[in-house]
């Protein structure tokens, strides 16, 4: 592999990629875009297929390498501060991540881990684990794209206040084509993260079947017409994947349904696109499963 290798996701795939790193043993960071298109067309190896070309945009994820092992990835829709990784992964309450996020901001990662760890919130192993399972949900992400630019720049690594987990790829690569068959069906059953959700018609009979994960009371909390479904996942600080996931079970589970994405509004009245919206009937049939599930104990 050169010093920089660029292609896109359409002519080599995200796991042909890991692989690829995995035997060379490469060092680097592999960075991954939008596509933006250019309106010219590419004849593909067989010399008469044709595709667009795209280009580099906007930076979507970032994968980094050391000697073939990897160390950390990041996602543009996904907040990789550590204290939001920590609360993600159950280590923080809610209260304690508004208070360190708001005094600790411009901390560093290790910093702040030590700062943490001094503090008796959580233990190494702690900051370890989510760290690194954080790293892997974004990779497991990344590994079902397919069409987006690409480059592999050799030597780059994260900066050097970042924590990193060295990983084998052997078995992110056997797991990540594992979740790529589920990921198909997830995509075919919810093409479009930009359509909204609202709750269903539950039947009372049927709540107390209803078992909620933390991930799923947490998206729940935002689900109105007025919010899409890739807004809740950014106000999760979910990847798409695992949305797609939650959202399945949802539907399937009849709680929520698909709407049709909300009407922009005009542009003399703008709405931040990162302020969702709860609703009070929303809120009634959220207190009548909480009011039920507390029944049930």
């Amino acid at each position: 592999m050169p010093r920089q290798l660029k292609g896109t996701l359409e002519d080599l795939h995200a796991t042909q990629l890991l692989h690829l790193i995995n035997l060379a043993k490469k060092t680097g960071t592999l960075h991954i875009y939008e596509g933006v298109p250019t309106g010219r067309e590419v004849i593909m190896g067989d010399g008469e297929t044709k595709r667009p070309e795209t280009v580099p945009g906007k930076s979507r994820a970032t994968i980094a390498f050391r000697e073939g092992k990897l160390l950390l990835a990041s996602a543009d829709n996904r907040d990789t501060h550590l204290s939001s990784v920590l609360h993600k992964a159950g280590k923080l309450n809610d209260e304690q991540y508004k208070v360190i996020r708001q005094r600790a901001a411009n901390h560093s990662d290790k910093a702040l881990a030590l700062l943490l760890i001094n503090a008796n919130y959580v233990n190494q192993t702690d900051v370890v684990q989510s760290v690194q399972k954080n790293t892997l949900d974004i990779v497991y992400d990344i590994m079902s794209w397919n069409k987006e630019p690409f480059t592999f720049d050799e030597g780059e690594l994260p900066a050097n206040d970042r924590i990193v987990v060295p990983t084998d790829l052997e078995n992110v690569i056997i797991e990540g084509t594992r979740r790529i068959r589920k990921v198909d069906q997830l995509v075919t059953e919810l093409p479009n993260l930009d359509f909204a959700l609202r709750f269903s018609g539950i039947p009372k009979e049927k709540l107390k079947d209803i078992k909620l994960t933390t991930d799923e009371w947490r998206v729940i909390q935002f689900i109105s017409p007025k919010n899409s479904i890739r807004q809740i996942a950014k106000a999760c600080n979910m990847t798409d994947t695992e949305i797609r996931q939650i959202v399945y079970g949802l539907r399937s589970a009849g709680l929520v349904e698909l709407v049709k994405p909300p009407t922009p509004e005009p542009k003399t009245t703008p709405r931040s696109s990162s302020k969702l919206t709860v609703q009070q009937p929303q809120k009634e049939v959220v207190n009548r499963i909480i009011d039920r599930l507390k029944a049930m104990k």
